[in-house]
């Protein structure tokens, strides 16, 4: 027998989806002058001054034994500049993307931030890189997979072979307890999922199909899971993070009232499948 009223929300976080107004959501609220007093951002780029819009060369460099004693740079146009900018910025990622099938993704969401204006971003790598975390994870305390394989026959009234009222309060109940799924893992610094995604904002977790039996059943369990590609203050103001010039060009494209590059909703989405037996 399948479920009837499908499908249904089990869990969701505080945090919301599709919220604009989170802090890492901000664009082209900060001038020149906050940037470098607030955000001591007055080097930002090894080949342009985005303040100047001049051009940087190996003489004017401000580690140079020889800055101040050369011309300054060739001139730019701000489009120009940001453009020298966004290369700039797709070169650094390398550092934190350089090995696996998911290294090429922050560059393709760099480039979507440059031409998109904004718009929500999808992947098919993300998706798959969702599902193999919450396949993998076999931790029996954090693993939403395996909380809900563990609890789900508790919430399915086995008479009418459909889901309890109060499905929803148990399942998010034992998650609470558990850990979502996000790319801060040790390889996460490496493979480019750390930088792509990190942390994760906002996440939903439904069955959008149920079977069931006198013993047993099937479930297809949706997560959504939405990240933000943007910097807050927190961010850029972090030691571990201000000290990369990747960090530091992208909080000036986002935030600069010169620039205002829009952030944009990264949302990623898979099913997977449970079963179990009513014992």
């Amino acid at each position: 027998m399948t479920g009837t009223g499908l499908p249904v929300t089990l869990y969701s976080t505080r945090q919301r989806r599709d919220d604009y107004s989170a802090s890492d959501m901000r664009c082209g609220d900060l001038t020149r002058h906050q940037l470098i007093r607030d955000y001591h951002l007055s080097h930002v780029s090894a080949r342009v001054d985005p303040y100047t819009l001049r051009k940087i060369s190996g003489f004017n460099q401000p580690q140079s034994m020889f800055h101040g004693t050369r011309p300054q740079g060739d001139p730019v146009t701000r489009q120009q500049c940001a453009a020298i900018l966004f290369d700039e910025f797709r070169h650094l990622s390398a550092a934190f993307a350089w090995f696996g099938p998911y290294k090429h993704v922050i560059k393709t969401m760099i480039t979507h931030m440059q031409y998109s204006n904004g718009a929500v971003f999808r992947s098919g790598s993300l998706n798959r890189a969702l599902e193999q975390h919450i396949l993998n994870d076999r931790s029996e305390k954090n693993s939403t997979r395996y909380i809900l394989a563990t609890y789900f026959r508790e919430v399915i009234d086995w008479q009418s072979k459909s889901l309890k009222e109060n499905a929803c309060q148990i399942i998010s109940g034992e998650i609470n307890k558990g850990r979502l799924p996000k790319f801060d893992r040790l390889q996460d610094n490496f493979n480019g999922l750390g930088i792509t995604v990190h942390d994760t904002w906002a996440t939903d977790i439904s069955v959008t199909s149920l079977s069931v039996t006198d013993h047993y059943y099937h479930a297809r369990i949706r997560y959504r899971v939405q990240d933000h590609f943007g910097l807050d203050d927190n961010d850029i103001l972090n030691s571990k993070f201000c000290q990369f010039n990747l960090f530091r060009i992208w909080f000036l494209l986002q935030r600069s009232a010169d620039f205002s590059f829009q952030p944009f909703m990264t949302n990623m989405e898979v099913t997977i499948e449970i079963t179990g037996g009513r014992r």
